[in-house]
């Protein structure tokens, strides 16, 4: 999101991004990300050049395997990464006023690239997660057939799945079916 601010909320739609571009681009690595950041509230992803979209989806794959690794990491292992990239980016954090949301961060300038606009924020939301609470929110979809990344956002951590309905359905019907055949016997 251009918008940065360190609300909750706008911390977890971001990670939520972040997951779901890395999803996406182990799914289908021609995936486009426009559409995804542009739901997730990145203003400027519907102008964004393909270049730029073309720059951050080389990025994104430069971090999947850490990004993949996220549940099984200890904090100072993730800490450390992150901070890696960080120290790659040109932030430039700012405090502004506009559009109405009141003032807000922006981590990097105006004239940014898009592509470190965008990994600034997720870095620094995923730094800012990994400070609060480590990495025990990501986790990898319970399902038996699917691997993906998944950012738990419930007040309990009990999701258990990744985005795709289909796998809490498909493991949900498996279940249903077998404690029926098991009471059939």
């Amino acid at each position: 999101m251009y918008v940065a601010s360190v609300t909750e909320s706008e911390h977890r739609i971001t990670l939520e991004a972040m997951v779901d571009l890395h999803n996406a681009l182990a799914d289908t690595p021609t995936a486009n990300p426009r559409s995804i950041l542009a739901e997730a509230g990145f203003s400027r992803a519907p102008d964004a050049s393909a270049a730029s979209l073309h720059r951050l989806t080389g990025r994104i794959e430069n971090i999947e395997a850490f990004l993949a690794q996220l549940p099984d990491l200890e904090t100072d292992m993730a800490s450390a990464r992150v901070t890696e990239e960080l120290t790659e980016l040109p932030i430039t954090p700012s405090i502004v006023d506009h559009g109405g949301v009141g003032p807000h961060i922006h981590w990097t300038p105006p004239t940014a690239r898009f592509d470190d606009q965008v990994m600034a924020d997720l870095m620094m939301a995923l730094a800012h997660e990994v400070c609060d609470n480590g990495t025990i929110r990501f986790g990898i979809c319970a399902a038996a057939d699917c691997s993906r990344l998944f950012y738990d956002a419930t007040r309990n951590r009990s999701k258990r799945f990744c985005s795709d309905p289909r796998c809490a359905s498909r493991t949900h019907t498996a279940d249903h079916r077998r404690r029926q055949s098991d009471m059939t016997l």
